[in-house]
């Protein structure tokens, strides 16, 4: 009777876990991308599967980001290349205090791209936007230019060493 009170109690823990871990929120950003539950539960994923980071930080009541949404939750090029990365969208009291996370500020929104060993790439920007806020996009084909770029970067590199 014990053992099978415990047996339950750990399968429940397990699948918590990795329900946590798999199934993250949209926060609007778009249900048809796989969002890691959090930048820590992403972290552990992307050291595991070896992918690189996606990591998009922003508010509720910012403007600019419901202007963002809609353009990055329909593009298909976007959602295409998502594949290859472990995704990560931080809403509100989710952005991390660290300042590795507002390497140019902490205007919003603004998405980082992180090696699949978690550290953030600073070389990774929109190349075509402004220089003061370089992780700012406006345009889905800015992202995607970034997300190829990440790809490129990160394909021939070995992480388990």
């Amino acid at each position: 009777m014990v053992a099978g009170i415990l047996t339950k109690a750990l399968l429940s823990l397990v699948f918590n876990k990795v329900h946590c871990a798999y199934e993250g929120r949209d926060n609007g950003l778009g249900k048809n991308y796989v969002w890691a539950g959090s930048l820590e539960s992403g972290l552990q994923i992307a050291s595991h599967h070896k992918k690189p980071v996606m990591v998009i930080i922003h508010k509720s009541w910012c403007s600019a980001c419901k202007n963002f949404k809609p353009k990055f939750a329909n593009s298909t090029e976007i959602q295409t290349l998502s594949k290859h990365f472990v995704m990560v969208n931080l809403l509100d009291e989710e952005e991390p205090k660290n300042h590795k996370f507002s390497p140019d500020g902490s205007y919003i929104p603004r998405i980082l791209f992180m090696s699949p060993r978690g550290s953030v790439d600073h070389d990774i920007y929109n190349e075509e936007g402004s220089s003061q806020h370089k992780y700012f996009y406006s345009r889905p084909e800015q992202i995607a230019k970034s997300m190829r770029k990440v790809l490129d970067k990160y394909k021939f590199e070995r992480f388990d060493v």
